[in-house]
């Protein structure tokens, strides 16, 4: 396989740093987006590293402009990065921190790229979230969730609207929406010491290595999908038809995140 380039969002911890560093080691030219500098200097000698908090809209259009100027095409755009939120809080925009990192920064960053993308020959982009759940529900009265807030809450909100992502997306990539399933990934560190404690300890005896979730990723780099969308849920592949992907909501969705972008 000819080397790729690869930029991942959200490529400090976890599956999102486990499948950078398998790219870098066959040779790809690999971009990493993270919020936590110091872990950023971990990463290996060659891998491109660029700090940006992407629940800001500001940095997510900075960070754009950085990538559209060193790259000419992209292969591969997998979309990694979220962090809980025990508590509500909200972005300089006014919008809610979930909502803003977990769906709004992945839109921005797929559809800001959209131009290397275009320029690659197989491009895909690979959105990590929780395809195939069908809990929770999208408040589509109340986006931010000033009422009734909580952390489940707003991760199952923004993981449907990911999907809807997938589900709405058009152009020359192929989107892949994909759930590893239970997997030792991510930062703990906003978590409860108690609650900590407690997914460390399932984690031990119920998770999936970080390296085995990762592996379909890395090889989606080199075989991207033939259809427009797939949606991978823990090593099954879910029909187009699936209530949480449907293209009308999907359209629902366009337009509102089409007015953020006008008044934001």
């Amino acid at each position: 396989m000819s080397p790729k380039t690869v930029v991942v969002a959200g490529g400090t911890d976890g599956m999102g740093r486990a499948t950078a560093l398998a790219r870098h080691e066959r040779g790809d030219r690999v971009l990493v987006i993270g919020s936590n500098a110091e872990k950023g200097r971990t990463l290996p000698s060659g891998v491109e590293f660029l700090p940006a908090d992407l629940s800001s809209g500001a940095a997510v259009r900075e960070v754009l402009g950085e990538l559209n100027a060193r790259l000419t095409s992209l292969d591969a755009l997998v979309l990694c990065a979220n962090r809980v939120s025990p508590a509500r809080r909200e972005t300089a925009e006014g919008l809610e921190y979930t909502f803003a990192l977990y769906f709004l920064a992945r839109h921005r960053l797929a559809e800001g790229l959209r131009p290397v993308l275009e320029a690659a020959p197989r491009p895909v982009i690979v959105n990590v979230g929780g395809v195939g759940v069908t809990k929770g529900e999208i408040a589509w009265n109340d986006l931010q969730l000033r009422a009734g807030y909580s952390m489940v809450r707003a991760q199952l909100q923004a993981g449907r609207l990911n999907d809807l992502l997938g589900a709405g997306y058009s152009g020359k990539a192929r989107y892949v929406l994909y759930h590893p399933g239970f997997t030792d990934s991510g930062d703990r560190t906003p978590l409860s010491a108690p609650l900590r404690v407690a997914l460390g300890l399932l984690a031990r005896v119920a998770a999936r290595p970080v390296a085995e979730s990762a592996a379909p990723i890395v090889a989606l780099v080199d075989d991207p999908p033939a259809a427009q969308l797939t949606a991978l849920d823990r090593g099954r592949t879910l029909p187009p038809s699936l209530p949480t992907l449907d293209p009308a909501a999907a359209a629902r969705l366009r337009a509102v995140v089409d007015g953020l972008h006008r008044t934001a």
